[in-house]
């Protein structure tokens, strides 16, 4: 019988909270497939698709045609499921839209910010073990809001050489301009460097596996990323009240995406994590995707037994978790002492299933402890903005005697002098 590991002591959780990292592991492999695509472009793109997807390409770029014949394949309820939940991303992401602004603070003083969508974007949409379409809508929707002029999308070909339909809805949908292809470490490196097809963007979001997630540490620098994402993990606060159905059907959501996905839960007593880890295996049984699931499950499941709230509180901050799931007969008690998780879902009705594709906050998160420096993708990740300066004479002259104080305290003498010549003093 598989059941999740029961942990009682603060060192057996100290140790099953430390995430793996499989990155560095793949590093050398990714560089030469970067290098590989640098060289030689669409062929190596070709190559490699050959080589690691089993599938000939003769172009690289989805037609409209193509584009056309998905929304065939997909469902009239798909076709609605997915406009509902684009309307309802593009709301919440509406209001993350910033403006240009502009201050006099004295007279003869005119400061700003300008805000500017980035001119072009790629975005990342895995392929392999399942379709995606909810990632293009959380992906696009927030380039298109900040007004990106040119967005592309890459993603592994399904084995007979199509993309899936309704990754390619979504994207049309969504407004995507150019979608190509190619998945792997290979689509990052066209991204960053270009090919003779695809033109080189000026930033690269979107989840992947290892190869995906090194590529974009190593062409970082040369290009902005979102983040370097790892498995996708969710955390479950649960009271002695707290429907076990419920919380057994979350861990198990959550362990179905893969193998190295993280589920756990935080529970006030060691009979209640007990008859939790009896249902998660009752579940188990019914799952089409039990052997994934099994995996992440034995690989990094875990129930902690906690007694007293103040330490869950503690260990909930310092595991920083993707998603964090508050099923306690009050949760927004302690919502306000929640100081890093990726999104926080309030209550037994509010599933993280729920946020992955039609809440409207975006589902690509902070992984790995790095809620606790880092936000979802949001209207923000796909504008840059630009300081604003304009004196007067006369406001500067107000300042001069400061700024060549400063100066000559960082021993920039040059500095001083830009200001000097400006009140037509001699330099000295």
């Amino acid at each position: 019988m598989t059941v999740v590991q029961i942990i009682t002591t603060r060192e057996q959780l100290k140790q099953r909270m430390a995430r793996k990292s499989s990155v560095s592991s793949v590093e050398p492999a990714v560089r030469s497939i970067l290098d590989e695509v640098k060289q030689f472009k669409d062929a190596a793109l070709l190559d490699l698709t050959e080589r690691f997807d089993g599938v000939q390409l003769q172009t690289l770029r989805v037609s409209e045609q193509e584009i056309e014949d998905a929304y065939q394949e997909v469902s009239s309820t798909l076709l609605q499921a997915l406009r509902d939940a684009k309307g309802r991303i593009q709301l919440f992401h509406e209001q993350q839209k910033e403006e240009s602004w502009r201050i006099e603070p004295e007279e003869g003083v005119y400061l700003g910010q300008q805000v500017r969508p980035l001119s072009s974007a790629g975005i990342y949409i895995p392929g392999g073990k399942a379709s995606y379409p909810s990632t293009v809508l959380m992906n696009a929707l927030p380039a298109k809001i900040a007004g990106v002029k040119r967005l592309v999308l890459t993603t592994p070909p399904q084995p007979d050489g199509t993309v899936n339909a309704a990754v390619l809805v979504a994207a049309d949908l969504c407004g995507v301009d150019e979608i190509y292809k190619v998945g792997g470490a290979q689509a990052i490196a066209a991204l960053a460097y270009g090919t003779e097809t695809i033109r080189p963007v000026h930033k690269i979001t979107g989840p992947g596996n290892a190869y995906v997630a090194c590529a974009k540490k190593l062409v970082f620098g040369h290009v902005s990323i979102d983040m370097i994402a790892g498995p996708s993990e969710v955390c479950i606060w649960a009271d002695g009240q707290s429907n076990i159905t419920f919380v057994a059907a979350d861990l198990l959501a959550q362990a179905e995406h893969d193998e190295d996905a993280m589920a756990c839960c935080l529970v006030p007593s060691l009979k209640y994590a007990n008859a939790l880890s009896e249902e998660v295996y009752r579940q188990l049984e019914l799952m089409e995707r039990k052997e994934i699931a099994e995996k992440s499950i034995q690989a990094n499941g875990w129930i902690a037994v906690v007694e007293i709230e103040d330490e869950t509180i503690e260990i909930i901050n310092e595991l920083a978790p993707e998603h964090l799931e508050i099923l306690t007969a009050d949760p927004e008690s302690r919502l306000d002492d929640i100081e890093h998780a990726g999104a926080i879902f309030l209550g037994a009705f509010s599933p993280e299933a729920l946020g992955d594709y039609m809440a409207g906050p975006n589902h690509t998160l902070p992984t790995s402890g790095t809620a606790k420096f880092s936000s979802p993708l949001g209207v923000y990740d796909f504008v840059k903005k630009t300081s604003i300066i304009r004196y007067s004479e006369e406001a500067l002259g107000h300042v001069s005697e400061q700024i060549i104080e400063l100066a000559k305290t960082e021993r920039l003498q040059g500095h001083a002098q830009a200001i000097r010549v400006r009140a037509g003093e001699e330099s000295r």
